[in-house]
């Protein structure tokens, strides 16, 4: 009978329940949990089993450039970072008020790790997660162009919690690109998160957007409802 039940459970893919219950089974008669105790134990581990599934699952589809972590992320006066900031952005809140993240600094202060570990803690946290780099964003723009999925791809980052849009204004932006990010942007805005790391600071996004009415449009989509994140300090790249 234990080895039907077992049987059953892997068929309906139970698999974190199917393991503690075969590891009940190999205990001695005396130690077995009561009736109770080993629903709630069966129920937990395979509770346990399906969320890391999950986050794997998020992790994967996420394509993070770094495998980072928000353990990893050096904070201090000198990185104009807090321990307090790091917290409030490990806790993933500011997805839930579909806030922007905005992180800039010089070459190899970190933007990109910081933003790696904020979109592996947000997929820790359940949430749908992609990273782009702007070569990435201008390859899928200018294939969904082409072959005509351009509104099927909108639907799709449209759907994702967290967008991660990394090197923003290390190249010139065409008239495309500016019409699809602001398209992004107002899919998202009031909805769902972006995170965007950038050399430039905010303040210079402006002038790199150029065309002034796109400008307008996209920045404040971008600024209206966003938390800023200033990096300073020398490289990390030798130590992330």
């Amino acid at each position: 009978m234990n080895q039907t039940t077992l049987d059953q459970m892997r068929l309906m893919r139970m698999h974190g329940m199917a393991k503690t219950y075969e590891a009940i089974l190999t205990l001695p008669a005396h130690q077995h949990p009561d009736a109770h105790e080993m629903v709630a134990q069966l129920v937990q581990r395979e509770m346990e089993s399906k969320h890391g599934k999950r986050t794997q699952l998020l992790l994967m589809n996420a394509r993070l450039r770094y495998p980072a972590y928000m353990e990893g992320v050096r904070h201090g006066a000198e990185r104009n970072l807090t321990k307090n900031q790091l917290s409030q952005l490990a806790d993933c809140q500011w997805v839930e008020r579909s806030e922007n993240i905005l992180i800039t600094g010089a070459t190899g202060c970190g933007k990109s790790y910081l933003s790696c570990a904020l979109g592996h803690q947000a997929c820790l946290k359940g949430y749908k997660t992609l990273y782009l780099n702007m070569n990435r964003f201008i390859e899928r723009l200018t294939l969904a162009k082409a072959d005509g999925s351009y509104i099927k791809w909108l639907n799709q980052l449209e759907k994702t919690h967290v967008v991660i849009l990394d090197d923003f204004g290390l190249q010139p932006v065409s008239t495309d690109l500016k019409i699809a990010l602001l398209n992004v942007l107002e899919d998202r805005y009031e909805r769902k998160s972006m995170i965007i790391a950038s050399q430039l600071p905010v303040s210079a996004w402006y002038e790199y957007l150029q065309d002034a009415t796109l400008a307008d449009a996209i920045m404040d989509r971008i600024v209206a409802r966003a938390v800023r994140v200033e990096l300073k300090g020398k490289s990390q790249r030798q130590n992330n």
